[in-house]
């Protein structure tokens, strides 16, 4: 569930009616509930409350301050892929011991830093990477706890571009090499096993995959054990899919996923990480346009945003469906066209549905695409010049913006013209 419900014929958020977010910020706009992103991070935390647990969220789904600081507050660990994603999280307040470090390329000087500044685990993800970080935390003087990341060759039967757990995909090493890999690292100085690393895509919407490759992690688990290395935490990935309003697909819930999770390894005595990113932030926010016209085509109309693709990418990346709502609901009945919805970019890719049924809007109408909360915001981009869309936080009858929309000065001030370029 979500907290974007229409009260009086307009559409909330929580308390708050979204045109006096418009009215106040501008659109396009970001507007996150704060209720739905705490109630998502407790149902994960509920569903694993059978034992020892860790709910790590993936920063990269939604990485404002001020929504790491809310998770953070109420427990929340933190799992980064970046030195920059780190600093968020401490500048959010949450210490050291509850981040997790992942990602495929660390380089030397995030290691440093985040060794440096304080981490609960480094996610390994390759032999390359797992000499570096010998060698940079034996010149620390640090002993570190790792994981090793492995792949399971399980298809999670997603989109193309968010697999992650096949055996020729970029992410971790092969399962049938991890008894070697972790002889290695027993026999590396300045790192020290603390357990095993697994994540096998994103969106997942059917649970068998997961139980696949639980079941193959619990197999490592006690052949790494028998061999002498100490397992005692599993970060076992995120991916759950969301379920979208208008969709009649009903991705399994937190509960069942802890359940799985229970069956497959809650005997092994390990305590227990994930990592989800987009079932708390996907449903937790929304992005805001107007309409800009409505064209006429030769065979289709247009509906045209003042959102676009470098606002949100999705669609163009990776043809994903976001419901679109009138934010002032349509009067019961009314009649609907299909509209092929389009931003202002000069790309044909900026297209965000096509023929899509629409009560036909007016020019200055506000819409809301939903389930926007996650992978929204933070791949946004200021192609064509656009600056970059605010967000917004909203908590019962108060928001905040918790990122203002630069002014057209401030984004080109950025640029430096080098004095061979000036005039004379």
């Amino acid at each position: 569930m979500d907290h974007f419900l229409y009260n009086g014929g307009i559409l909330h958020a929580e308390d708050v009616p979204l045109p006096e977010i418009a009215r106040a910020v501008g659109t396009p706009a970001y507007v996150y509930s704060a209720a739905t992103l705490l109630r998502h991070y407790t149902l994960f935390d509920e569903a694993l409350a059978w034992g020892p647990h860790l709910v790590c969220y993936a920063v990269k789904a939604a990485s404002n301050v001020a929504i790491l600081k809310l998770l953070g507050d109420a427990g929340a660990g933190m799992d980064v892929v970046s030195e920059g994603e780190y600093r968020r999280a401490r500048a959010a307040g949450v210490p050291g011991d509850r981040i997790v470090f992942s990602g495929v390329g660390k380089t030397e000087g995030e290691m440093r830093h985040v060794l440096a500044s304080g981490v609960r685990q480094i996610n390994l993800e390759s032999e390359p990477e797992m000499r570096l970080l010998s060698r940079v935390a034996t010149e620390m003087g640090l002993d570190v706890p790792v994981t090793v990341r492995v792949n399971p060759d399980v298809d999670a039967k997603t989109h193309e571009k968010i697999a992650t757990g096949r055996s020729d995909d970029k992410f971790g090493i092969p399962i049938a090499r991890a008894r070697a890999v972790y002889a290695e690292i027993a026999a590396l100085p300045g790192l020290r096993v603390v357990g095993i690393d697994v994540h096998i895509g994103s969106q997942l919407t059917d649970l068998d995959p997961f139980r696949a490759a639980y079941r193959k992690v619990a197999d490592l688990t006690e052949t790494l054990r028998a061999e002498g290395h100490t397992i005692e935490r599993l970060d076992l990935g995120g991916g759950l899919g969301i379920p979208y309003a208008r969709s009649n697909l009903a991705p399994p819930v937190p509960l069942e996923y802890g359940r799985v999770i229970q069956e497959e390894v809650g005997h092994l005595g390990c305590e227990i990480e994930i990592e989800p990113g987009r079932l708390i932030a996907g449903n937790a926010g929304i992005l805001m346009a107007s309409t800009i016209f409505v064209k006429a085509g030769e065979t289709r109309d247009f509906l045209i945003l003042d959102a676009a693709m470098n606002d949100l990418i999705r669609p163009a990346m990776y043809g994903a469906h976001h419901d679109i709502v009138p934010v002032v609901e349509a009067a019961p009945g009314a009649e609907t066209r299909p509209f092929d919805v389009v931003g202002p970019v000069c790309e044909s890719g900026d297209t965000f549905a096509k023929g899509r049924d629409m009560v036909p809007p007016r020019a200055g109408d506000l819409v809301a695409f939903r389930s926007a909360g996650a992978y929204g915001a933070v791949m946004s981009s200021e192609y064509n010049s656009r600056p970059m869309v605010p967000e917004v936080l909203v908590q019962g009858d108060q928001y905040a913006v918790i990122r203002a929309r630069p002014t057209f000065d401030e984004m080109i001030s950025r640029d430096t013209i080098p004095e061979w370029l000036s005039d004379a």
